[in-house]
């Protein structure tokens, strides 16, 4: 079921295609990679790398050419990854999490680089999880591994960047973070060197956090809405 709804956001959108002419809309395509953490499992660093890529629709909204909509249904790999590199405490995670995205954003053109600026909700959908590796040292890190599920939706808010290469490619960067938790009240136990006990830490909630780095080919050119003559 989680594949056909993904399937049918990718149809729609192929399907706005032939509507384009008349709206101002032009289509894209886009592939490149997603850096990303995991807020609040207390590792640090954007060092889960995954293929992100996506199909859209780029639309003109306004008169002047300076205001944009676009609409996306992709596929990025976020998660968390992290190896101690310490013999003596020694714990290796590599946690993924395979999402289909839908970022809603609204766009503004720099009249003069022609570089676009754009913030928008993402509804992400969980749609696979492969815990991948999880090893540690019980001395010294215990995770709670009993319920590693995450939450099936996602909210988050994002900001990008398109920057125009040549013709119709662009490259786009992403930075986008969950506004709810992913997963909540995640427990794991630690070991205190100091007077050689162990502390339950309770993390609470999670968020994911990921910087998307983008080739964007734009199928087209969406009517800015002003004559030759004005852009002059």
């Amino acid at each position: 079921m989680k594949s056909i709804n993904a399937i049918v956001a990718v149809l729609f959108l192929f399907m706005l295609v032939p509507m384009a002419q008349a709206q101002r809309i032009s289509a894209f395509v886009s592939a490149g990679a997603a850096a990303s953490q995991i807020e609040g499992d207390e590792l640090k660093g954007f060092k889960k790398w995954g293929f992100a890529g996506s199909v859209g629709a780029f639309a003109n909204i306004s008169s002047n050419g300076r205001w944009h909509l676009s609409i996306e249904a992709g596929y990025a790999r976020r998660g968390a990854y992290e190896n101690s590199g310490d013999p003596k405490t020694p714990y290796h995670i590599n946690l993924s999490l395979d999402y289909v995205d839908i970022p809603l954003t609204l766009f503004f053109k720099d009249p003069y680089g022609g570089i676009y600026i754009g913030l928008g909700p993402v509804y992400s959908r969980l749609v696979r999880q492969p815990h991948d590796e999880i090893a540690y040292n019980p001395d010294y890190f215990v995770p709670d591994v009993s319920d590693m599920t995450f939450l099936k939706n996602d909210f988050a808010l994002a900001g990008e960047i398109r920057f125009p290469v040549w013709r119709g490619l662009m490259m786009s960067l992403r930075y986008q973070y969950s506004l709810i938790p992913v997963k909540k009240d995640w427990l794991f136990t630690e070991y205190l060197r100091a007077n050689k006990s162990k502390a339950q830490v309770n993390i609470n909630n999670c968020y994911n956090s990921s910087v998307m780095i983008r080739l964007l080919w734009q199928f087209g050119t969406p009517d800015d809405g002003f004559s030759s003559k004005q852009r002059l």
